[in-house]
């Protein structure tokens, strides 16, 4: 980990650089660079993977005072080298001690990071420099950029290592049709204008989510499309409005990176009114709570990072997997042999010892050693941090 007066010298020296050099020089930067004008050799972080055991970087975030925000963004446009804009990525961000999970392909970036409150403005004049985007006008510049959407529920923990990896696309979608683009999409709606529209009982309020995030937490009379993948969602979706071509449809989901999407899909399939919420649901909450408006999202948002849910509504809408009481806290099974994703009360967390089943609370009364034999050869296919339905079973 970087200390934070050396970063703070980094940030400085980074800021220079990219205002004199612009970023076409820092896209190749791998290791040492030496910026033409200068002839003076300038090392940046050579290692472009990480090089600790997670184990140990987790530790090390929980006993940090330092405060941290958690936040998420994306935007669809041509990448035409993921890997090396993967690896420029890698070595500046890491200069700024951000961490998370962001993926990169051809279409664009997504990204769910936590990064040092004081590298905040350093961070968003890095990313804005680098991701061109007209998600968001800033009132006070007037300027295009691309927007963030800031934790709703958030102590800073939720990150403690930062990966970056290559992907197909940013989001897996199953769309093999040649013409298909992003370019068409459907009409942003804010917090306002979805409040205003969803009152109209004509209109479609479409959840693009996996069941295990509807579960705990949707929009009020909010259409579940019943499904484990947005792959899936996508064709299913298509066929059960297909008799509601004209109708005022809104798609929403987490940050807005699949409702974006999806509302593109609907339009290439012939509907002719789709809008996405903007931003999501981060978005939605953070904007009705400046704008004190009311709230129409019920329970938990289910959130990608080791805090599993914010809470949103008061209300708790699910039930706890094993004995059926209200409960809307996700977590793993304890089992490394499983790892299912199930929803649990505090009272069965103490009964199965944070295990989804009594055969995996058995199991892990096991000698490691014996618990490894188990495991060992076997083929756990979809089991870690698995969220399908049907692996939700008699876990009693």
């Amino acid at each position: 980990m970087i200390k934070s007066s050396q970063c703070a010298k980094n940030i400085i020296l980074f800021q220079k650089l990219l205002i004199e050099y612009g970023t076409s020089y820092l896209c190749g930067v791998y290791g040492d660079f030496t910026p033409p004008a200068t002839g003076n050799k300038i090392s940046f972080m050579a290692l472009l993977y990480n090089r600790v055991a997670h184990i140990e970087l987790k530790q090390q975030m929980l006993e940090s005072n330092e405060k941290r925000i958690t936040l998420s963004f994306y935007e669809y446009f041509p990448i035409d080298d993921p890997q090396q804009f993967r690896d420029m990525l890698f070595a500046q961000l890491s200069i700024l001690n951000v961490f998370g999970r962001i993926y990169i392909a051809t279409e664009g970036i997504n990204a769910q990071i936590s990064v040092p409150d004081f590298n905040m403005e350093a961070f968003k004049f890095f990313i804005n420099s680098v991701v061109k985007s007209e998600q968001y006008i800033d009132l006070l510049t007037g300027v295009k950029q691309l927007r963030l959407n800031i934790a709703v529920d958030d102590d800073g923990k939720s990150f403690w290592v930062l990966k970056i990896k290559v992907r197909y696309k940013i989001v897996a979608d199953g769309i093999e049709d040649e013409n298909f683009n992003m370019d068409k999409k459907g009409k942003y709606v804010d917090a306002k204008q979805f409040n205003t529209m969803s009152q109209n009982p004509d209109t479609i309020i479409v959840d693009m989510r996996n069941h295990y995030e509807y579960e705990v937490g949707h929009f009020e009379n909010a259409l579940e499309i019943p499904s484990d993948t947005f792959r899936e969602q996508l064709p299913m979706a298509a066929d059960l409005l297909k008799e509601n071509k004209d109708a005022n449809i809104i798609m929403y989901c987490t940050g807005g990176i699949r409702c974006e999407k999806a509302s593109a899909y609907m339009l290439h399939n012939g509907f002719k009114n789709v809008y996405h919420l903007e931003g999501g649901i981060i978005n939605y909450v953070n904007n009705i709570k400046e704008a004190q408006l009311e709230n129409k999202f019920l329970g938990k948002n289910f959130v990608f990072d080791d805090r599993l849910g914010e809470k949103i509504g008061n209300e708790i809408i699910s039930t706890c997997h094993q004995c059926g009481k209200p409960a809307d806290t996700h977590t793993n099974c304890v089992n490394s042999g499983c790892h299912l994703l199930f929803i649990q009360c505090a009272e069965c967390a103490v009964q199965f010892g944070g295990c989804c089943s009594t055969e995996c609370f058995n199991i892990i009364q096991l000698p490691e050693e014996e618990q490894k034999l188990l495991r060992k050869g076997v083929d756990k296919g979809q089991n870690i941090f698995n969220k399908s339905r049907t692996r939700k079973r008699n876990i009693k």
